[in-house]
């Protein structure tokens, strides 16, 4: 039996890596602490579960969703943003519900790509994003994300012949797994270096919510208002707890929306209607849980570096973020991998390499702060007991 050649980059994944690795540690009968994925163990707010539940009895919502009867949901995604970014949207042309945003930036290489095409991809960036490009046959150009540029990519540095072949770039900022912002300025210049070569630029936007200290975070559309280039990925499972329930949507060029729209067709319909039901409620109803959430992570972080601090391993204050992106020690400082997995398997203590994310994370590791304090501190200690013994 022969498969395509396109399968053999997405042979190695990060997470299943590290998986198994855990695996391996409960079997020892280690007592588990998993900071290595971001799923948030927060509850959705009630009136999003109770707005779920009201449509299990309800029989209309129990055939196949449509795009047409996803309007309701394109509305309130439509509202949502204008409020919060003060760009006009038109729900009917601009936005796309998505099975989560993984699912449409996965998607979208296969509307935009030609097998051969490059897309310039942030490294270390999200896997997901990786594994479209594959899918569609494309190359990828790695954008080095390095701490003295404050992890954001150089577009200078981008050779001339790669740019004669690109069709696309991605960013993503908040930036999952470095933590790192970025101002307005940045898309500004990202908006106008993807306009003078024709470039479709592409954000991923999880994080809109999840800042800390008052800081404000730009849309990229802030800095292309007529959408010349741009689409911009949202998903509720972060800034509403809803990540189980996979919904998420595009908004953006009304081109690239259509194009993604006719990818989906031949892929899916759309979630149940009452998850859209349950999304319409969370982006229309009362906002204070996500004030929660953020105060939440914002205590599990304050509380998880400054352990880190007090054990002796430096590591800065994240902006924004469920993550914190750690430098690793001296010994360990080209193998992220053998950290981990060893790690793991002497404590319980499960974080992700860097060199999973892409060339230029290798030398870290990601922690995500999906426990209580208590227990991150905990984790802390039994790290501490594992570079003293090493």
């Amino acid at each position: 039996m022969q498969f395509a050649k396109r399968l053999a980059p997405l042979q190695s994944n990060v997470f299943a890596d590290m998986d198994q690795a855990k695996a391996r540690a409960r079997a020892a009968g280690r007592d588990l602490i998993d900071l290595s994925l971001g799923s948030s163990d927060l509850p959705a707010a009630e009136h999003v579960i109770e707005a779920i539940a009201a449509s299990l009895s309800d029989q209309s919502t129990h055939g196949y969703l449509l795009f047409h009867g996803t309007q309701a949901f394109r509305q309130a995604a439509a509202t949502w943003y204008e409020k919060k970014f003060g760009i006009a949207v038109d729900p009917e042309t601009e936005v796309l519900p998505l099975v989560g945003s993984q699912e449409g930036t996965a998607h979208l290489p296969l509307a935009v790509l030609n097998p051969g095409d490059f897309a310039l991809l942030l490294d270390p960036g999200y896997p997901s994003h990786a594994g479209g490009v594959y899918l569609a046959s494309g190359q990828i150009y790695p954008m080095p994300l390095l701490a003295e540029n404050n992890f954001l990519p150089i577009f200078a540095d981008i050779p001339g012949p790669v740019l004669a072949q690109s069709r696309m770039m991605v960013l993503s900022y908040p930036h999952n797994p470095t933590a790192a912002i970025a101002p307005l300025s940045f898309f500004q210049e990202a908006v106008a270096f993807c306009q003078q070569h024709n470039l479709v630029l592409v954000h991923d936007f999880p994080y809109a919510d999840l800042v800390f200290d008052g800081t404000a975070l730009p849309s990229v559309l802030q800095a292309d208002p007529d959408k010349s280039v741009s689409i911009e990925f949202f998903t509720l499972s972060k800034s509403y707890n809803m990540g189980g329930f996979r919904i998420g949507y595009a908004i953006g060029n009304a081109k690239l929306i259509r194009a993604l729209r006719q990818v989906k067709a031949a892929v899916d319909f759309n979630q149940y209607r009452g998850i859209l039901n349950g999304a319409i409620a969370a982006l229309t109803g009362p906002q204070e849980s996500i004030q929660v959430t953020v105060e939440t992570f914002q205590q599990r972080r304050d509380a998880f570096v400054t352990a880190l601090n007090r054990i002796g391993w430096q590591v800065p204050m994240p902006t924004a973020t469920m993550y914190v992106w750690a430098k690793l020690p001296e010994r360990w400082s080209q193998n992220s991998m053998e950290f981990c997995t060893q790690m793991v398997e002497a404590t319980g203590v499960a974080a992700s390499p860097g060199a999973g994310f892409g060339k230029s994370g290798e030398g870290y590791v990601r922690f995500a702060l999906v426990h209580e304090p208590a227990i991150l501190k905990t984790a802390v200690d039994r790290i501490a007991q594992y570079l003293e013994a090493h």
